[in-house]
């Protein structure tokens, strides 16, 4: 036995599906407006998990370019039929007013290692897409539909359409066969087929603290669907005291020895009642279904568990080292990119990691920007940059990175009083603030870092091996989260993120030679 404690992937890690292939378990989760697109994980004991190539790596299988905060990609779906990997995502647009602009594609691979095809577009007519390969062979799409009409549930209910795999289309008219139950905002679906049923696994209550997944079941794949009269299976709703909040968003996975698990997301509040810096994160429960019954949570209610016995074998993988000079060729897979791949017009490594100067920080196109999850509540993050800012307009540092109009950010830059500088600066939901400049000598390596304990984070900077000098007071570390967002779709975590920005049009250059990343 194996002891897993939540959440099995901490930060940035939300709406969780997964698969399994012989022994191998595979999970995706949401990646938004971050590349590569869709997060693969590989364990072999459903607790020690090891990052893979992301799938979504060309223009053509996702452009990110321009796409609002908390948009991009949305909740995967993968599974494995038929000899392939079949990955399924919504890019999302933009989800403003009545509308939703949110195409849904699906892509195969023989290995969840690649390579992945081009993607088939399958439909827009609402998010959170799935397939469900039925025993006889057929594959069919399921998915919420959005409704735009006014007067109208937005959330107008699950539909099913045939998936053609020999002409790659869908077929057919699609189904209604659900329309959700009282909780509302019906979306997340996955179907399974178990001891004669279909059973329909739906995320409701939002994703927020309400959030719950609830099952319903069909003698017939095209419905009626009932809803299990217990109510939800899994929720963390009008229970604030509980570590782990957003309960919901579920996918299930048996082991070879019929046991049953169930991923889902989940967010860990500062305090009670509080915020969710580290964003949606994905957590584990086991699952005891007896045949014919409606399942449960092994550990009996519906609240989810912090720690939970896996009846596998350990399996772990060599841990991720906490510091890199970034001397590969690559980055690794815990390095993500804002909005666009990475290429070496803008970024490399090797010696060092440099990044060539491109937009501000608040903006959708063109940043030079990679970042890794923040994974624990107290944590530190440190770099040493090497930059020449010719004027006030060129900056690159370390940054506590929620999105594009909320950050925190420690920079070396130019003033044209003092010559270089380190700067503090935030945007605060939009609002654009600072500290005064401090200056540092010219043409010297700068080491910056931010610490975050008890709720707020610090920034400071040394030289050489120097001691460091604290640059403005604490401030509120909650402030990078869901919750200081002003509601609508916000919804990522927060990085630890090294950028280079240079509006002058010089395209200046920043030398990074080392970050580390660790909890405290």
């Amino acid at each position: 036995m194996t002891t897993a404690t939540n959440p099995i992937l901490p930060g940035f890690h939300p709406d969780p599906s997964i698969c399994r292939v012989g022994p191998d378990y595979y999970l995706a989760t949401s990646t938004f407006e971050w590349h590569p697109g869709v997060r693969l994980l590989h364990s072999r004991d459903l607790v020690n998990w090891r990052a893979l190539p992301g799938p979504l790596t060309r223009p053509s299988q996702i452009d990110l370019e321009g796409v609002m905060d908390s948009g991009g990609v949305w909740a995967p779906c993968l599974s494995h039929a038929h000899g392939l990997f079949w990955l399924v995502y919504t890019r999302v647009l933009h989800t403003g007013g009545a509308f939703k602009d949110t195409p849904n594609f699906v892509v195969t691979a023989p290995t969840a290692e690649g390579p992945w095809s081009e993607p088939v577009f399958l439909n827009a007519s609402g998010f959170d897409p799935s397939f469900f390969h039925d025993e006889d062979g057929r594959t069919w799409l399921v998915n919420m539909r959005w409704d735009h009409r006014p007067g109208r549930n937005r959330f107008n209910g699950i539909m099913l359409q045939e998936y053609s795999r020999s002409s790659a289309r869908l077929i057919g008219e699609a189904v209604r066969i659900s329309s959700g139950s009282t909780l509302g905002c019906t979306e997340g679906p996955h179907l399974l087929r178990r001891d004669g049923w279909y059973w329909l696994i739906v995320a409701e209550g939002g994703t927020g603290p309400n959030h719950a997944v609830h099952i319903a079941r069909s003698r017939s794949l095209t419905g009626p669907y009932a809803f299990d009269p217990d109510g939800p299976m899994l929720t963390s709703r009008d229970a604030w005291e509980l570590p782990l909040q957003k309960a919901g968003h579920a996918s299930f996975v048996d082991t070879p020895a019929g046991d049953t698990y169930l991923v889902h997301l989940v967010a860990r509040p500062d305090r009670p009642l509080g915020r969710c810096m580290l964003g949606r994160e994905t957590a584990l429960q086991r699952v005891a279904w007896p045949s014919g019954a409606w399942p449960r949570l092994a550990h009996g209610g519906n609240r989810p568990a912090l720690q939970v016995e896996v009846g596998l074998p350990a399996h772990p993988w060599p841990a991720v080292p906490e510091t890199t000079e970034f001397r590969a060729s690559a980055l690794s897979e815990d390095f993500s990119s804002l909005r666009r791949p990475i290429q070496p017009e803008w970024c490399r490594t090797g010696d060092g990691l440099t990044l060539v100067g491109g937009s501000g920080p608040t903006a959708r196109f063109g940043q030079a920007r990679i970042a890794r999850r923040l994974q624990h509540h107290a944590c530190r993050a440190e770099t040493c940059v090497e930059f020449a800012a010719a004027d006030f307009q060129a900056f690159a540092g370390l940054s506590a990175f929620y999105d594009c109009d909320l950050w925190m950010m420690i920079a070396l830059t130019h003033d044209e009083t003092l010559g270089a500088a380190v700067l503090l600066s935030w945007c605060d939901a939009g609002r654009y603030g600072s500290e005064a400049p401090v200056a540092v000598p010219a043409g010297r390596a700068v080491r910056l870092r931010f610490v975050i304990a008890q709720g707020v984070i610090r920034f400071a900077y040394a030289l050489g091996e120097g001691g460091w000098t604290p640059l403005g007071e604490g401030r509120d570390a909650g402030q990078l989260s869901d919750e200081n967002c002003g509601g609508g779709s916000n919804f990522t975590g927060t990085w630890a993120s090294l950028s280079c920005h240079d509006l002058s049009g010089r395209a200046a250059s920043a030398r990074f030679t080392s970050f580390t990343y660790a909890g405290v």
